[in-house]
């Protein structure tokens, strides 16, 4: 079983610093190279999906999260408030607040909906420090969220979507769902008051993935204080579950911020704000692909992806030019030379790398270099062109594939 705490420390992927604080780690080179790829992966799919992102503050007034229901139903989670004059600000321990205001800073017609918003942005939650572990429990979170606020006819659309994007993402990451999770509201005090609210949105959910035909679980007790959710487990190599993905449904915002979209007969309507977020937090998202994958990440994330190895000083030239032409194209490449000892005892150190091109003498006078695949196969001599052609198409077309001739090369 992997502990992403033991890798991620022994790949110089993150470490942590009593200086800075508990539950707040720090991104070495190579772990900020994984996190940097998943971002933009999320980014670029949700930019084809049709999502506009944007940016908010890390900080808001107490008031913000009285209005939108955190502050009642989850400030033990919060941070305490930092006077600032006469006013009290917080750190956010959620986007949603702020969306739903952008959301508000202008009028909308119902021509517009569904509007797509996504943020990759930071959120803090004061987690106790018995609880704090890794990049799984921290206390500084970077979200990858989004919120559509549509009709409620939208509704079903939208989660249909989200689920689609989520179920897309994990083929790429090469990660396993455990199961789907319809969670609902349970006994006790946690939960917004509505009951007419929570029958609409739960029924929402329910008949997205009746109709998807997904396999699903409901939990008591594990709905968002606000509405039902659909959740996304993963489970870890000893079993342990965790989400990871979520969709929501949300009557109540939209009510406590009046926000409003003007309908085809010119009145007011309400919309209906959908919370989905793909990877969840991109801490606990690379944690798992940590442990998922035990540090052999598919190529398209991996920190280094092609490792050259010159057989001798002579080759050094040659490994210097393809590591060039290797950044020219934004493959993320290292030289490992002969000062780093034997090629066998090089092979073995670049492991974890997806791709090895040895340059010897033969290699270096004809152009081309000698690939090893991180699974074992040996391709022989290919010129060089042609090699870094196939891994840019292999890591552009983010599989998890190491070699596949079917995925076409642009010219």
């Amino acid at each position: 079983m992997h502990d992403h705490r033991r890798l991620g420390r022994e790949l110089e992927l993150f470490d942590t610093d009593p200086l800075i604080g508990a539950g707040l780690p720090y991104w070495l080179p190579d772990g900020a190279a994984v996190r940097h790829a998943l971002e933009e992966y999320v980014r670029t799919a949700e930019r084809r999906a049709g999502y506009r992102h944007v940016y908010s503050p890390v900080l808001g007034k107490r008031e913000l999260y009285e209005i939108s229901g955190h502050w009642s139903h989850y400030s033990d989670d919060m941070f305490p408030p930092m006077r600032l004059g006469a006013e009290q600000v917080v750190l956010r321990p959620s986007l949603c607040p702020h969306h739903a205001l952008i959301y508000r800073s202008r009028s909308h017609s119902y021509r517009e909906l569904p509007l797509r918003m996504a943020e990759l942005g930071g959120m803090y939650r004061s987690e106790l420090s018995g609880v704090l572990g890794g990049l799984t429990r921290v206390r500084a979170i970077q979200l990858n969220d989004a919120h559509i606020f549509c009709t409620q006819d939208q509704v079903a659309d939208e989660a249909r979507g989200a689920l689609e994007m989520i179920r897309r993402a994990y083929e790429a990451l090469g990660i396993t769902r455990a199961r789907y999770r319809l969670s609902l509201p349970g006994p006790g005090g946690k939960y917004v008051a509505g009951p007419e609210m929570w029958r609409r949105s739960t029924a929402l959910l329910t008949e997205v993935l009746d109709r998807s035909g997904l396999p699903y679980e409901t939990a008591e007790g594990e709905a968002a204080f606000y509405g039902p959710k659909i959740d996304v487990q993963v489970a870890d190599g000893a079993g342990r579950e965790s989400t990871l993905s979520t969709v929501q449904v949300d009557f109540h915002q939209p009510e406590r911020f009046d926000l409003h979209y003007i309908g085809a007969d010119g009145a007011k309507h309400r919309p209906v704000m959908v919370h989905r977020s793909v990877v969840g937090s991109v801490e606990r998202a690379v944690a798992h692909l940590i442990e998922q994958h035990g540090g052999a990440f598919p190529a398209w994330l991996a920190p280094v992806q092609l490792v050259i190895l010159p057989v001798s000083e002579a080759e050094l030239p040659d490994a210097e030019a393809l590591a060039r032409r290797c950044a020219g194209l934004d493959l993320r490449a290292e030289i490992a030379g002969p000062e780093r000892g034997s090629l066998g005892a090089r092979v073995r150190e670049a492991r974890l790398v997806p791709y090895q091109a040895v340059i010897g003498a033969r290699e270096a006078a004809g152009g081309e270099v000698t690939l090893r695949l991180r699974d074992g196969r040996r391709l022989g001599p290919m010129p060089a062109a042609d090699v870094l052609a196939r891994i840019g198409a292999l890591v552009g077309a983010h599989g998890t594939g190491l070699w596949d001739d079917a995925v076409p090369v642009k010219a």
